[in-house]
């Protein structure tokens, strides 16, 4: 087992750098003439960007301290989504180059001349001026020594190779693109995520709970990156809503209490008339879940740690998350819904899209999760799709829907493509109503 996984590493790592090399291939050897500043200066950055990728993610998996995580996250995590750009740009770039090849062929063709014949001396002339057949281009020596002007064209003005040009043409439009997508990636999240509304039909919800609107949060990643501000602007976006109830379904936070207790505070300021329900993801367990679960109830969530809570027109119930089977904290749904009445509609806040399976044989009406993030990503999202049942949005499966949200935050770079932040508020729809 220990061979087989050393033996992946091997293969993971040499790919990455095979990608990295290529990238250096194409931005600064195809885009530089010959060794100078700007070769050392690119090979600098395409060497560094990874080291600080590699870093910013150790420091973090291994709780270095968090003025170390901060310093590195930046660079670290943005390099992460510009090298993805970089790769998919340069590699479009490959099936423009023939183009560009034969674009700058036909622009530099010598035009055809036409053909004439060289005029023949009479030799008469020749003899009157007594000047030798063959002597004519030999006489004109002395002349242009003696200042006549030289009718030879002058020489091409030097420029850069035509495969010097094209690597520079394709290598800064590969550039401008990678840093212009990550650019307005990270702007869509540091400016905070946008209200979604969906519409849930439930056959057994009563008329008196029609219009129900429960505030669905996930995947903040309060962390390095995103701190106390990032917070504030989720909790101020949720009341702004003013829900009935608000359900936070995991991946809160990446890092310890210690480090984020200040970050997650304005937690304490959520509102809504039936309260606000926390269950755990994925990273709350390599956060420390037990000691961030105590920490959201002192804010003022109530967690449901494989448990529910009845509300005076349907069941409230959360599940642990996959990722504390480790610990022997993982989902129990028998806990939670055995003994529940399957009359009384139930909504199930679970963070991963893959729990649904169990919620269907439990009879679950609802269950609202987070954890894809849409991909976060593009093309990321077309393997988020594979690994997770729903990757966004409302899908049925038999009796019961799925809600997945985008998320609110973002993991690793703070950059989204094609998968926009959300906050959901999901309307409950009454079919007696």
């Amino acid at each position: 087992m220990v061979i087989v996984f050393v033996v992946v590493v091997v293969l993971v790592l040499a790919v990455f750098g095979g990608l990295h090399w290529y990238l250096w291939r194409r931005l600064v050897r195809d885009t530089t003439a010959r060794p100078g500043v700007s070769r050392r200066v690119g090979t600098v950055v395409v060497v560094g960007g990874p080291l600080l990728m590699f870093a910013a993610i150790t420091s973090e998996r291994t709780g270095a301290p968090f003025w170390l995580q901060q310093v590195l996250a930046w660079p670290g995590f943005l390099w992460m989504a510009l090298s993805m750009y970089l790769l998919v740009a340069l590699l479009v770039g490959e099936a423009v180059r023939p183009l560009l090849r034969r674009a700058l062929d036909r622009r530099t063709a010598p035009a055809a001349e036409p053909v004439t014949e060289p005029a023949v001396e009479p030799a008469e002339v020749r003899e009157a001026a007594h000047v030798p057949a063959g002597a004519s281009a030999a006489g004109e020596a002395p002349a242009r020594e003696a200042g006549r002007p030289s009718e030879a064209p002058a020489p091409a003005p030097a420029g850069p190779s035509r495969r010097l040009l094209i690597s520079r043409v394709v290598g800064g439009a590969a550039a401008a693109a990678a840093v212009g997508t990550v650019g307005y990636g990270t702007y869509g999240v540091l400016s905070g995520p946008k209200v979604k509304r969906v519409t849930v039909p439930l056959a057994k919800l009563p008329r008196a709970a029609h219009g129900y609107r429960i505030a669905v949060v996930s995947d903040i990643h309060l962390g390095p990156v995103l701190g106390r501000g990032f917070a504030q602007q989720v909790v101020d976006t949720i009341n702004s809503t003013q829900p009935d109830l608000i359900a936070v379904v995991g991946d809160l936070v990446d890092g310890s209490v210690k480090d984020l207790g200040p970050a997650a505070a304005p937690l304490a300021q959520l509102r809504a008339r039936h309260g606000s329900f926390f269950v755990t993801g994925n990273h709350e367990y390599f956060s420390g879940a037990e000691e961030w679960v105590a920490r959201v109830r002192e804010l003022g969530l109530n967690p449901l740690e494989n448990a529910r809570t009845e509300l005076a027109h349907f069941d409230l119930a959360g599940v642990n998350d996959i990722a504390g089977e480790d610990e022997g904290q993982g989902p129990d749904f028998t806990r939670a819904l055995g003994d529940r009445d399957r009359a009384r509609t139930c909504v199930l806040l679970a963070h991963q899209p893959v729990q649904i399976h169990d919620a269907v044989d439990h009879g679950v009406d609802l269950q609202l999760s987070g954890h894809t993030h849409g991909g976060q990503l593009w093309p990321g999202n077309l393997v988020a799709d594979l690994a997770n049942p729903t990757l966004a949005g409302l899908e049925r499966y038999g009796d019961t829907q799925l809600y997945v949200s985008r998320g609110a935050g973002a993991w690793g770079p703070p950059t989204r493509v094609g998968a926009p932040s959300d906050i959901t508020v999901v309307e409950l729809a009454s079919r007696q109503a």
